[in-house]
């Protein structure tokens, strides 16, 4: 492929990517990444075939490449057209086509061709072609983008100098700690007194707040060494609250990576309850998934009630967080676990829901009856929705548009994520993560660190020309409320045209 002297043209590069390469532009460098490496990555394949980050990169480098004056205008990547590598027949990877995906180019399993009587002939393809990774025509200017990633370059050095990257682990987490155990005590003592909502609301308290420290652990923003952040998130997600470190890790890479995106992003994924964009009319394919989102008239049924029965769904939250959670260990145990930490991490996981289930099944059985342990399970469950609430109002009422790859990574983050506002003294009912602009555009931040980068952050959007988006936490529901509304109208006016069709049509056959 090359030499790490050679200078590559964007013709040159186009044409391995569609061969089936893994390229990656770094620092005007050509890096081209294994299907090992892929596998490995410890956040998934997905959080590289979208975009990529990486500090080690010497031993992938196979050339530079050509760039304008403002750098290199990115092509767009197959994954967001709906290509992908698998593993064919004859054992060796090949292209295959997933499905339609939202995005700002109309991707092609065609091609144009002349024929010899000077017309034109479709022919097929057996992957993506050059025209699919060409970006449509946007307002974007690759100079204003580049500019946006050189300033943001200098807002993360002034965050490392600031040390921000340091955990306060007494100031921070110790009353974090001390506040988990009052939950957990107070809960252990009301079921020991037969005072079954007080014990069950006290665990899902404890549940809720769990799930912050998990997230940091996640992000690596703890201990910042992935095997013992890794060791402590499974004990607490996973044998205390029954979910699964992995299968978020995974879910939650993308989508700091792609948010917002209809066919990419999984946290706005939520058909056939919820939906906050038109292009979900579309029936989808999910790149995370792996699905086709489909849209038929149950769903639009349900959609067209998604802004009354809002708050209904997000109490059922935590259901839905197991469904996923499982189904994700599931996949992995017939899939490959060669990602950092797969298999002993995909073990202990498994043995830390084996606990949990065991433990948690026992406080249903002690409760007495069946019915007071369906009381319970609910009232402990319930009570982590504000949870949901609190992670969706950050995105659900933001840009759902695609703007492609030249958009800049803070472009992106500050367009499509908005801040809680909150009184510091309530800041731990957020868990600190009401900042979530700040940490999307630097996500290993520890939480108790936020509010300080935010300061910075607001100084950069304002020499950018950005926007840093906060609501109320009373607004912020308004505004949700109000998107989710605007799709259900739409969903309502589908459904009445498609019966309005129907029933023409049953006329026409009758006559």
């Amino acid at each position: 492929m090359g030499t790490t002297k050679a200078l590559w043209t964007r013709e040159q590069v186009a044409a391995q990517i569609v061969a089936g390469k893994t390229l990656v532009i770094y620092n005007k460098l050509l890096l081209s990444i294994p299907q090992a490496w892929l596998d490995a990555h410890p956040g998934g394949s997905l959080a590289i075939l979208h975009f990529m980050r990486i500090t080690r990169t010497s031993r992938y480098v196979v050339g530079t490449v050509e760039t304008t004056e403002h750098g290199w205008e990115p092509f767009v990547p197959p994954t967001m057209v709906g290509w992908t590598r698998k593993v064919g027949g004859d054992g060796q990877l090949e292209w295959f086509r997933e499905a339609n995906v939202a995005h700002n180019t109309v991707p092609s399993e065609v091609l144009l061709i002349e024929t010899e009587t000077g017309h034109n002939a479709l022919a097929q393809t057996r992957g993506p072609t050059m025209s699919d990774l060409i970006l449509a025509p946007t307002e974007l200017s690759l100079q204003v983008q580049s500019q946006h990633s050189a300033a943001y370059k200098r807002l993360h050095k002034r965050i490392i100098d600031a040390g921000l990257y340091q955990t306060c682990y007494v100031t921070g987490y110790g009353p974090e700690v001390a506040r988990y155990a009052l939950l957990a005590v107070i809960s252990a003592i009301a079921y020991t007194h037969n005072w079954l909502i007080t014990s069950a609301i006290c665990l899902g308290l404890l549940w809720q707040q769990l799930v912050f420290t998990v997230h940091d652990l996640g992000h690596m923003g703890v201990t910042h060494n992935w095997t013992v952040d890794r060791l402590i998130a499974i004990v607490l997600a996973d044998f205390i609250g029954g979910l699964s470190v992995g299968w978020w890790v995974d879910n939650h890479n993308v989508h700091h990576l792609v948010t917002n995106h209809p066919s990419h992003d999984p946290d706005i994924e939520h058909l056939p309850f919820l939906a906050i964009s038109t292009a979900f009319f579309n029936s989808l394919w999910s790149s995370y998934y792996k699905r086709i989102m489909t849209f038929n008239r149950f769903t639009a049924f349900v959609v067209s009630l998604q802004h009354k029965l809002f708050y209904v769904i997000l109490g059922f939250g935590r259901f839905n967080l197991y469904v996923l959670a499982y189904g994700f260990l599931f996949r992995r145990a017939f899939g490959h676990k060669r990602a950092k930490g797969g298999r002993w991490s995909w073990w202990l996981e498994i043995i830390g829901l084996l606990f949990f289930w065991t433990w948690f099944g026992a406080v249903l059985i002690g409760c007495g009856s069946w019915s007071k342990a369906l009381i319970y399970l609910l009232v402990s469950h319930f009570v982590t929705a504000p949870l949901h609430v609190q992670f969706v109002l950050s995105h659900f009422s933001m840009s759902t548009e695609d703007l492609g790859p030249m958009e800049s990574f803070p472009h992106r983050q500050l367009r499509t994520t908005t801040d809680v506002i909150c009184p510091p003294a309530l800041s731990f009912l957020h868990g600190g993560l009401h900042l979530q602009v700040t940490h999307h555009l630097f996500p290993r931040l520890p939480r108790h660190n936020l509010l300080q980068a935010s300061g910075f952050v607001k100084e950069f959007a304002k020499e950018q020309g950005l926007t840093y988006a906060e609501f109320g936490f009373v607004s912020g529901n308004k505004q949700v409320l109000d998107v989710l509304k605007g799709v259900a109208d739409q969903a309502q006016i589908m459904s009445m045209v498609a019966e309005s069709e129907i029933r023409g049509a049953m006329e026409k056959k009758e006559q």
